[in-house]
């Protein structure tokens, strides 16, 4: 088992067995209940490798229906874990509260009922709530003024979507949400900031076939996220060429004769490169400084070397936590804000909230976009060298 497997199970399987005893406090189970709980908690901790298991043996419907319901069930432990710490955190501060003061402040504590009544309606109604703002795509627009655009040229659209995570939740009714999202920027370049397909990406008829349809008319680009790593690289690329995107990998061309457009894989894919790594500074220094550099790259991390070598970066990954308070978790690891901001005065980075979900089909004050960059020419360009 890996470390990462091993990990998860410990934490996941630790927050089941808080909630087992949050439980069995409040209510006072006896044996059978016990072990009726005992045994639904410890399926849901292993139904994501279920799912997996079920999905390569063809079971694509049952896949489908265990991954609703255990990554529900996901989200939902989740914000009941949170709730229920923030009131144990509560509960341990009025206990020092009254040491130190030697007073009585024992009617302002929860009881255990209410201790467990309170995080289960919470995590029951955000849950729910939260599965609906995950299906609700917002569209970001940012307008950028460059002189690096042609005489030619007064304006270019550039839309972005990042993880997407197709596969067996997110499917052709989300998938055409998205479409529609960016048909109505009508867009001269597509983007993909990587995470296009989930870890599970067996038999997605049709998906492909709705982003092929999408031709904007100075390409659609694509970069490699973790995801594709998790999915299978090679069956990730295939999927994602016959979408149409061309992948850059490490590599980077001038699009249209107007826009530099970049693309390094994420670092999961390292041991999968075809060629020797080049670093990005030299990767960026090999096109014309007098044009628009667009560099996509999946998570948000700026190298400083590169920092002034392109105007752009974008990025994803991060999903600015997908479900409050996760957000304060990813923060730890990414300690950058989601959106646009200034890694110095000529490269700026946009990191996106992500299109898609992982895990768990809900948002909580983190809801999906499309980000549409519109850059708009402020003055004659630059004369190329």
């Amino acid at each position: 088992m890996s470390l990462f497997l091993l990990t998860f199970f410990l934490i996941y399987g630790g927050a089941h067995l808080y909630f087992f005893l949050k439980v069995k406090a409040a209510l006072s189970l006896g044996m059978p209940a016990s072990i009726c709980l005992t045994l639904f908690l410890f399926l849901m901790v292993v139904t994501p490798m279920l799912i997996r298991i079920l999905e390569n043996h063809g079971q694509e419907i049952t896949a489908r229906v265990a991954a609703y319901a255990g990554y529900l069930w996901m989200g939902f432990i989740f914000l009941f874990f949170s709730a229920s710490l923030a009131l144990d955190i509560y509960h341990g501060l009025l206990h020092a509260a009254a040491f130190i003061s030697q007073r009585d402040f024992s009617a302002f504590f929860p009881g255990k009922r209410t201790a467990l009544i309170l995080p289960l309606v919470w995590g029951i109604s955000t849950a729910l709530y939260g599965y609906f703002e995950a299906r609700n795509i917002r569209t970001e627009r940012i307008v950028i003024h460059t002189d690096k655009l042609p005489a030619t040229v007064e304006k270019l659209t550039i839309v972005q979507i990042s993880d997407v995570h197709l596969g067996l939740i997110v499917r052709h009714n989300r998938l055409k949400r998205v479409i529609a999202a960016i048909n109505n920027a009508s867009p001269d370049i597509l983007v993909s900031t990587g995470d296009l397909v989930d870890g599970q990406i067996n038999r997605m008829t049709g998906l492909a076939e709705l982003l092929q349809d999408v031709q904007p008319k100075f390409g659609k680009f694509a970069v490699i996220g973790n995801h594709e790593v998790y999915a299978g690289l090679d069956q990730a690329i295939d999927f994602t060429e016959k979408t149409g995107f061309r992948l850059l990998r490490n590599e980077g061309l001038t699009a249209g004769d107007m826009i530099n457009v970049v693309g390094v894989d994420d670092p999961a894919a390292g041991r999968f490169a075809r060629c020797n790594p080049v670093s990005e500074k030299t990767l960026l220094s090999k096109f014309p400084a007098d044009r628009f550099t667009l560099l996509l790259r999946h998570r948000p991390d700026v190298d400083p070397l590169s920092v002034g070598l392109f105007d752009l970066q974008l990025s994803g990954h991060v999903h600015q936590g997908q479900i409050f308070p996760f957000n304060l978790v990813t923060h730890l690891f990414y300690p950058m804000k989601t959106g646009f901001s200034h890694c110095s005065p000529n490269s700026a980075r946009y990191v996106s909230r992500g299109t898609g979900t992982w895990g768990p089909p809900i948002r909580f004050l983190a809801p999906p976009e499309v980000t549409v960059f519109e850059l708009v020419r402020t003055t004659a360009p630059r004369q190329k060298s």
